[in-house]
């Protein structure tokens, strides 16, 4: 099976399921933290759609340094600017995806200010920062979700609120 069937069947499965969390993300309930020093529920739902930008930097590019990122964009307004911008970003990263075994066995780099901190073929650096990330996170939003009041849906098996 070429790397990139596997690729897609996992990056479909991850973002069908990070697409059911943020769907219940309450629009009245996006500033609340669960402690100072973390994300709003809205920053942290803004993180998980941008995420996905970070696909073409690594599939099309041999390196990126990280003195060259965006500043961080403001958080979400409401439920339907993250998922449109979800739906956007997941869409734009899998055409990304279309490539051959070579390609995705390429090296990417990652520098910070010219210098080098890893390199990973691409297939592992999309899993680590793209797929990975995006599972981190969406667990931190389940945990919002629990703590706000909503319910959390199935996720790799029953959740407590849907058995």
């Amino acid at each position: 099976m070429p790397i990139k069937d596997a690729l897609l069947a996992e990056y479909d499965h991850e973002m069908a399921t990070t697409r059911k969390l943020l769907e219940r993300i309450p629009d009245g309930n996006l500033a609340w933290k669960p402690h100072q020093k973390s994300r709003s529920l809205g920053d942290l739902a803004t993180h998980l759609a941008s995420l996905l930008l970070w696909t073409p930097l690594i599939l099309n590019e041999f390196s990126f340094d990280l003195v060259n990122s965006p500043p961080n964009g403001a958080g979400a307004v409401g439920r339907a600017d993250v998922l449109s911008a979800f739906d956007r970003s997941t869409s734009r990263a899998r055409l990304c995806l279309d490539k051959t075994d070579a390609e995705l066995m390429a090296p990417w780099t990652l520098q910070r200010d010219g210098q080098q901190m890893f390199t990973l073929p691409r297939a592992a650096a999309f899993r680590t920062f793209v797929l990975s990330h995006v599972v981190h996170h969406r667990g931190q939003l389940s945990v919002y979700l629990r703590l706000t009041g909503v319910s959390v849906p199935a996720i790799y098996g029953p959740s407590a609120d849907e058995g």
